[in-house]
């Protein structure tokens, strides 16, 4: 048997961080990966998807631009496209990652590791022991629902829509997420004709205002959204087009699909059983990402279900690498509300981008979830357009900011913003509520002008000041 302090299956960036905090600290650990190292985020996933939609979102706000949209004469060079994402995931070659790696001191073991007992993984005829922990970090995969013909028509997957050698002149789209919504931007600025086919409003886990305004963008780049779809029935003719026939007798056509109607955790062949799991679950972790009930295995990212993100995952990461440590060597826990060795962010203050047209992007508390909590709710709503900023941004900006205000504490439990380029204004409002900032506080921090942060006075001033 092979000797180590920490084993971790998986080796995206949240087994890497896991395995960094872990050995950063003293302790030897081995990642174990079947596929590549940097994961579904490097190569299937966020880079490869932001690298799809850049052209498309830089080539709109060049024409919302006078004096630019002048200069533009044409449309998004999809041949070019398709190169820089090529470049991005570096033609799916990991050796830069596996590098990486090295340089940290991780070991790494190529193949499909499956728990066989406390403490032990398997990798073929190889066992691996750790004397302290194992680390899942297996993450998600794509839902497959339940719909009759799908399994067998073989749509896309998010992985075959961000790694297309091709570019379909039709696509249909199943479901109203974060995928299918930057997936339909981004194939819609190829020329490709998309239609999305939702059973409810999209985004629909963000206030209700971003749906409707992400529904608004599509359209207006092309794209057929029908909301309230039913799907009856999934086929693949003989020629290869995709087939979707509608609860109400109507069928949609196109040269490709898309399924993105959610993800299933990457726990089906792991070795769940040989500890008391069940194969295919999720993973019930605590604040610690230990399973519960195990004082060994852990659970971090996607695979826990708690926020199926990248940049949350790697946050869930460093307090389990880090709290790994502390225990192994004998050191202090602090697993209390926003502790070093807790993911307590995972409940209250997950922020989030979506990469369409108009970008949306949101961190805390929706108004809905804040009053499902029985807290005593203000909402302030604010067009972004009024802001002097958005006048010198673009012709025709539109948008909206709001903010959710805990009206008994004084402080900020929600932001959600829907515009252009909004993702930029979302790291204040992450702070302003993980630290807890008193309203009044605020009043000090100072928005530059003319810049579309200066929705933040705004916001204050419908508030009022609380100290005056």
């Amino acid at each position: 048997m092979d000797d180590y302090d920490l084993i971790v299956i998986g080796a995206g960036p949240v087994g890497e961080n896991v395995a960094d905090r872990a050995v950063q600290r003293g302790l030897r650990a081995v990642i174990v990966e079947s596929e590549l190292v940097g994961g579904e985020c490097s190569y299937w996933a966020c880079m490869p998807s932001k690298a799809l939609l850049r052209a498309g979102a830089a080539l709109r706000a060049a024409r919302d631009a006078p004096g630019a949209a002048e200069a533009v004469t044409g449309g998004v060079d999809v041949a070019a496209v398709l190169r820089r994402r090529d470049e991005i995931v570096h033609e799916w070659d990991d050796r830069g990652q596996v590098s990486w790696l090295d340089g940290a001191g991780i070991d790494l073991v190529r193949g499909h590791g499956r728990i066989v007992g406390e403490r032990q993984v398997a990798v073929g005829d190889r066992v691996l022991r750790a004397r302290h922990a194992v680390a899942v970090c297996t993450g998600s995969a794509s839902l497959l629902p339940d719909v009759p013909g799908l399994a067998d028509a073989q749509l896309w997957t998010s992985r075959e829509a961000t790694g297309a050698r091709e570019v379909p002149a039709s696509l249909v789209v199943l479901g109203g997420g974060v995928v299918a919504c930057e997936m339909a931007t981004a194939y819609a600025s190829f020329g490709t004709h998309v239609t999305v086919l939702a059973r409810s409003a999209l985004l629909r886990g963000m206030e209700p205002f971003v749906g409707e305004r992400v529904a608004g963008g599509l359209r207006a780049s092309g794209v057929d959204v029908r909301i309230g779809a039913e799907i009856a029935r999934v086929d693949r003719e003989p020629d290869g087009t995709v087939v979707v026939t509608l609860a109400d007798g109507s069928a949609v056509r196109a040269a490709e699909g898309l399924v993105a109607t959610g993800r299933v955790p990457r726990t089906q062949d792991i070795g769940l059983e040989a500890v008391g799991l069940e194969p295919g679950d999720w993973l019930d972790v605590d604040d610690t990402l230990r399973v519960r009930g195990s004082d060994w295995l852990y659970a971090v990212g996607d695979v826990n279900h708690r926020v199926l993100l990248t940049h949350q995952g790697k946050y869930q990461a460093r307090a389990a690498g880090d709290v790994i440590a502390a225990r192994a060597t004998g050191g202090a826990v602090d697993d209390g509300e926003w502790g070093a060795h807790a993911a307590t962010a995972d409940h209250r203050a997950v922020p989030q981008v979506v990469f369409t047209e108009p970008e949306a992007a949101a961190v805390g508390l929706t108004e809905a979830q804040a009053r499902a909590e029985g807290i005593a709710v203000r909402v302030l709503d604010y067009d972004l357009s009024w802001v002097a900023g958005a006048s010198t941004y673009a012709r025709g900006y539109e948008g909206t900011a709001r903010a959710v205000v805990d009206e008994e504490r004084g402080v900020l439990v929600g932001a959600t913003f829907v515009g252009p380029d909004v993702a930029e204004l979302l790291h204040a409002a992450t702070v302003a509520i993980v630290g807890e900032v008193p309203i009044a506080r605020l009043w000090h921090a100072v928005p530059p002008y003319p810049t579309v942060s200066e929705v933040w006075l705004r916001w204050l001033e419908a508030y009022g000041r609380p100290d005056v």
